[in-house]
């Protein structure tokens, strides 16, 4: 999710050597190599599609796995979020290792913030997003520019332990973010609340249920296509290309109020779907983002890949894309 600034710190200070016992308690088995098979990152999942910790899927819905509710005060840790929780796990990085430089791009995390809660961790464990670099501090909770280009470097021996929630948030979360310190303001007079350990309560939590659209709404259509045309670098192609996607919005929307997500509407939905990726595809090509990314892939990714639900075929004029950001 794009950000104001790069780095948010949130109003909320945990008992992280609590956390990290109820963690080691689980031993190594449950740990996972990361899924992108990046050297030096593993994870732990605790929140899952169905709770399956082997399940990797973004759509379905979302429950606590079986080594979430073994950790009492790690599930109080994410219920005092305020949150909606979507996919959600400890991440892994170990010692003299990174998380290399990238921006997330996948639909998944277009309209999900990143909420990030370290366990163990070192003071010189460092965390750039954009142009700023921070220590994040053994439990506190943290969030930031998932859309800018961002990287994690661990120049320490041991490993860097995260707590790492992926959410839309809820109304809860964001009263807290609007009490949130960006990284640069003083922390002279800003309170963190400490939230104690309960033993033995599993808490619970709202966990998506809806989370994938069978047929992409025009209000979300539009926010996307919004987000990637004002992130556009100026480029001569980008008024046609602004012309072509405002178009496919516009039939998009028409579409939506005659036949919502209705089963009979999607082949009229396939037909304008795949025109615009025709149209759009030439003159895209050359278009870049300000956080770095192709224009177009970035639009195949969040837009194309998903208006008529995961579980449709690709657009046949599409190459698959994979969704880029599942690490940090």
């Amino acid at each position: 999710m794009k950000l104001q600034v790069p780095f948010i710190q949130l109003p909320l200070a945990f008992d992280a050597g609590a956390l990290a016992a109820e963690i080691a308690a689980l031993g190594e088995a449950p740990w996972r190599p990361h899924p992108q098979g990046f050297p030096g990152n593993s994870m732990l999942p605790l929140v899952a599609v169905d709770g399956d910790p082997g399940n990797e899927a973004f759509a379905g819905p979302m429950r606590p796995t079986p080594e979430l509710l073994r950790c009492p005060y790690l599930s109080q840790v994410i219920a005092s979020l305020g949150v909606t929780a979507g996919r959600s796990r400890l991440m892994r990085l170990s010692g003299m290792a990174e998380v290399t430089r990238h921006a997330d791009q996948g639909y998944y995390w277009a309209e999900r913030v990143r909420v990030h809660v370290p366990v163990v961790t070192q003071p010189t464990v460092r965390f750039e997003c954009g142009d700023a670099a921070i220590n994040m501090a053994a439990g506190e909770c943290w969030i930031f520019d998932t859309w800018r280009q961002h990287r994690v470097l661990n120049d320490a021996v041991e490993s860097r332990v995260h707590l790492v929630v992926d959410t839309v948030g809820g109304g809860t979360f964001w009263d807290l973010v609007g009490r949130g310190r960006p990284h640069d303001a003083p922390r002279a007079g800003w309170q963190q609340h400490a939230v104690p350990v309960q033993p033995g309560v599993v808490a619970a939590f709202a966990c998506e249920s809806v989370n994938v659209p069978n047929v992409m709404s025009p209000w979300e259509l539009s926010g996307h296509l919004g987000l990637l045309l004002a992130d556009a670098v100026p480029h001569p192609n980008l008024p046609q290309v602004r012309q072509i996607a405002t178009r496919f919005a516009r039939e998009w929307q028409g579409l939506w109020f005659e036949h919502g997500e209705s089963e009979e509407g999607r082949p009229h939905y396939r037909e304008v779907l795949d025109r615009f990726i025709e149209e759009v595809s030439v003159p895209s090509q050359p278009l870049m983002l300000k956080n770095e990314l192709r224009w177009h892939t970035v639009l195949m990714a969040i837009v194309c890949k998903f208006a008529l639900g995961a579980q449709a075929s690709q657009p046949a004029t599409a190459a698959r894309q994979s969704d880029v950001g599942d690490n940090g």
